[in-house]
């Protein structure tokens, strides 16, 4: 199990990193991906904090590894990794840490896919899963996932772009590896990772087997080109002004691959179409359990500032106020029995792996995205237009200005002008600021999109048992 410091050593690989157009020689000196860097460790304190050991460390055979490496069998195992998710993501202020998360959820697809493959096709590529998975199971490594395409005209194929590389393919073979060229975006906390597992985006076709690969590469392996997000500069904003996002940021790269070499030995599919779009499935339907998971502590959070500040406006009787308040309660509630739902009713896959129910997890999935926007609107409601307009931090602590923000900004008698400031700002950073954007686009975006959602939900329904009562009920024979 490694050390804050340790994991944060590891990063200093000579790794090619862009921001804003200028390579980056040291990522955990540049203040903007240190800010990335301090949020992930999270997942290196834990299991080194007696309040959280017993949950985020799995002893085995005399041994000790992080529980997210840990293959779930059964119901509760889902539980025990939920909670580690919801947990970590609590302690990230609302922001998932992910470096341990998104991995493993593509370790469980692969083990999965793997094995299929290997059935139908004589390939051995579960045995190098196995050894890929002890190898960052072992030496407690951080993960990233590149699975998004840039995928250019998005009502065309891979093979009928202008651009062949719009979708990373296989461009050549060597008796060492693959050759692989392309780019992929939203690859999520690729900067400060140890290794990143590559994952189809879709299905191909017969004719798209170039572009069915899947591998995994440490994060400094020569022409892999991470370019960040600048999205959201928080580092030097102060924690009153900024609660949430001067302390925890994630970032998200486009990643170029100019001609990487990918040893054979880290190949998990070269070239089987069949498979490609089983396991961009099969990862989603983990990873979607893994989205639920962090969604909880969001969710929470825009519950308790709603309360918080009808409290501290006095509004906390008001009918309208009280509707607002159920129904942001109903919907966090909803969401986190879906998700014991989910792991409770799970399947039973290959080699023993269990498998969150997909209709349960995607129904989740929908029910957070899909209302998300209007609880936004309900907290804000709740606040008031402060959110927009309040002073800042420099005017509080201003001798020419401090004393009449003291005199006006008040609400309830008996809460401290500076609280009622601090839940506002809370309130922004959750619904208002560029933050609150973040997180936006992720419910709707992140792990897949709304419609794709509805889709998985359909195609996983018992249509038949509906049909077959309703015939009943109508007399149909």
């Amino acid at each position: 199990m490694r050390s804050r410091r340790e994991y944060i050593e590891s990063l200093r690989d000579d790794r090619e990193v862009y921001f804003k157009g200028k390579r980056v020689p040291d990522v955990t000196t540049h203040p903007e991906i240190r800010l990335a860097i301090d949020h992930a460790a999270i997942d290196y304190d834990m299991p080194h904090d007696e309040k959280w050991r017993s949950l985020a460390v799995v002893e085995e055979a005399g041994k000790s590894y992080s529980r997210y490496f840990q293959l779930p069998r059964t119901s509760e195992d889902l539980l025990q990794r939920s909670r580690l998710i919801e947990g970590a993501t609590a302690l990230g202020g609302t922001l998932v840490v992910l470096v341990k998360e998104i991995g493993t959820d593509a370790l469980f697809a692969l083990h999965l896919v793997a094995h299929e493959t290997d059935q139908k096709k004589g390939t051995q590529y579960l045995e190098r899963v196995q050894k890929f998975h002890q190898h960052v199971k072992d030496n407690d490594l951080a993960m990233s996932v590149a699975q998004t395409d840039v995928k250019g005209d998005r009502g065309k194929s891979p093979l009928e772009q202008e651009h062949p590389d719009y979708y990373l393919r296989i461009v050549g073979e060597t008796p060492e590896g693959i050759i692989v060229r392309g780019a992929k975006v939203h690859t999520s906390v690729s900067v400060n990772a140890n290794e990143m597992i590559v994952l189809p985006t879709r299905a191909m076709k017969a004719d798209e087997s170039q572009y069915a690969v899947s591998f995994a590469i440490p994060v400094n392996t020569k022409g892999l080109k991470l370019i960040t997000s600048a999205y959201g500069a928080h580092h030097d904003d102060s924690h009153f002004d900024a609660p949430i996002a001067s302390r925890h940021r994630m970032m998200e790269t486009l990643t170029v691959f100019d001609d990487v070499l990918v040893p054979h030995n880290r190949v998990f599919l070269k070239g089987e179409w069949e498979f490609a779009g089983e396991l961009a499935k099969t990862f989603v339907e983990f990873h979607r359990f893994t989205a639920i998971s962090y969604k909880l502590p969001l969710v929470d959070g825009l519950v308790g500032a709603a309360l918080l500040m009808a409290h501290y406006n006095g509004l906390e009787r008001v009918k309208h106020i009280q509707e607002k308040l159920s129904k942001l309660v109903g919907y966090a509630e909803t969401l986190r029995a879906l998700i014991r739902l989910s792991a409770l009713d799970c399947a039973r896959g290959a080699l023993g792996i269990a498998i969150p129910k997909p209709l349960i997890v995607n129904t989740a999935k929908l029910h957070f995205a899909t209302q998300y926007h209007q609880m936004l609107a309900y907290v804000q409601d709740i606040t008031g237009g402060l959110i927009a307009t309040g002073p800042s931090e420099d005017d509080l602590n201003s001798p020419e200005t401090g004393a009449f923000v003291r005199r006006y900004l008040g609400g309830r008698k008996g809460v401290a002008v500076e609280d009622r400031l601090k839940a506002i700002n809370l309130v922004k950073e959750l619904t208002a600021t560029d933050f609150a954007g973040y997180q936006a686009v992720l419910a709707i975006h992140a792990e897949g999109s709304i419609e794709a959602e509805k889709l998985a939900m359909v195609r996983e329904h018992d249509s038949m048992r509906c049909v077959e009562l309703a015939k009943n009920l109508a007399g149909i024979t």
